[in-house]
């Protein structure tokens, strides 16, 4: 099953997100090379291409068994474990397009 995980940034995060950026890719890629991550990557404060002004959070669309397991994997997030998230929330996700 699909589920969104939705980080929320704490003010300032721009730092211990960058700190923590290189483990939290490398959680990611592992589940990219087993055919598990969907979409990944950050909300930027500002309407534009780049974090240069900071992130609100994060957006992850990835498959797990359960929900248990969504959970337990998005609590041992780098950025959650540094600081970079004020709060995630977990959902069921059913991908409906692109077919």
């Amino acid at each position: 099953m699909l589920y969104a995980i939705i980080g929320q940034d704490v003010d300032n995060s721009l730092p211990a997100r960058k700190a923590a950026r290189p483990a939290h890719i490398e959680r990611l890629r592992e589940l990219q090379k087993q055919g598990r991550l969907v979409l990944a990557g950050p909300c930027p404060v500002a309407d534009a291409p780049d974090l240069s002004a900071g992130a609100t959070g994060s957006l992850l669309v990835l498959e797990f068994d359960s929900l248990a397991e969504a959970t337990e994997w998005a609590n041992a997030d780098p950025y959650v474990k540094a600081g970079v998230y004020a709060s995630v929330t977990i959902k069921p996700f059913i991908k409906a397009l692109p077919e």
